[in-house]
């Protein structure tokens, strides 16, 4: 792609190449584009067999004192299913007591026990108790800390070619969080980059909400998202910052090959430093009065810019 200047600040040549590093940088505000069925034939046994096993271990303290669980969990049917096919790291399966026509439910269950996971029947207040949306769907797989990534195996992953890192400066709702990791994910993204404070992390609200995208892409946690977007830089990435005041939308903005996109948080938006670090700015394009999108909803649509300028 040759150099040009659509859409933002600057104009740029090739996928990462011959980045103009001039000292005009633009500062602009915050980006406001944030913010039953019968069971087949031995299901129901094993959630039988599950409950008949959960008071045995009731007895002998396996489940935490007062009923109350500890720990990390992925809830709901979907984000349980996809945690056993990629091989996800489980201590153990809650499942609600009395559920054991639901045929799903006890199929999800018996790949559980065939995975030689612990299943252990609770009643269903206390997964309501630990559930992030009250959705847990009658299951709730405990486990542990989330395995991060280095900001280099997100490099690493993005390969030679043309590519996406999706950097989050400080957002902090955890919904947003795990929406944007689902869109990156659904996109190609090598990546997602997020702050190691004062930012959204990996939890149960975030596996939900990614609908476990969060266990198929590299999360990485830096202290500094300006030092971090220096070193995808260095990596040939052209980074560009989503601003209400940049000067071009989306549709005009050089968004081929190698792409670290920048969304700031739900209240402030970028930092100064992270704006002034950014190569470029850009915007969607905005006809309603409503004043603007979140900070998910804006990440995605600029995850599909990227893709549909990398698909032509």
């Amino acid at each position: 792609m040759g150099s040009r200047q659509q859409g933002g600040r600057r104009g740029r040549g090739g996928s990462g190449e011959g980045r103009q590093q001039s000292a005009g940088t633009r500062r602009g505000g915050a980006p406001r584009a944030e913010n039953g069925k019968k069971a087949a034939p031995g299901q129901g046994r094993a959630l039988r067999s599950a409950g008949a096993r959960s008071k045995a271990g009731n007895a002998a303290g396996g489940r935490p004192a007062g009923g109350r669980t500890a720990g990390m969990y992925i809830e709901g049917r979907r984000a349980a299913a996809e945690a056993l096919r990629t091989g996800f790291s489980v201590k153990r399966a809650l499942v609600a007591e009395g559920e054991d026509r639901d045929a799903v439910l006890s199929k999800l269950v018996t790949d559980v026990h065939a995975a030689g996971i612990p299943v252990l029947c609770v009643p269903r207040a206390e997964l309501d108790g630990l559930s992030s949306h009250g959705a847990h769907q009658g299951i709730a797989l405990e486990v542990g800390a989330f395995p991060y990534a280095e900001l280099a195996d997100v490099i690493a992953n993005a390969g030679e070619g043309p590519a996406l890192v999706v950097v989050l400066d400080h957002v902090t709702d955890a919904g947003n969080f795990g929406a944007i990791v689902r869109s990156a994910e659904v996109v190609g993204a090598a990546g997602v980059v997020i702050a190691s404070k004062r930012a959204a992390e990996v939890t149960v609200a975030t596996h939900k909400t990614s609908a476990g995208a969060v266990m198929h892409l590299p999360i990485a946690r830096v202290p500094n998202i300006a030092r971090a977007l220096e070193e995808l830089k260095g990596a040939g990435f052209w980074t560009v910052g989503a601003s209400e005041h940049a000067e071009g939308v989306c549709w005009d903005a050089p968004l081929s090959g190698r792409i670290a996109l920048v969304m700031g948080s739900e209240g402030d938006g970028l930092s100064r430093l992270v704006l002034e670090t950014c190569d470029d700015l850009t915007k969607l394009p905005q006809h309603g009065k409503t004043e603007s999108l979140n900070v998910a909803q804006a990440a995605t649509a600029l995850c599909y810019e990227w893709l549909r300028q990398n698909s032509r």
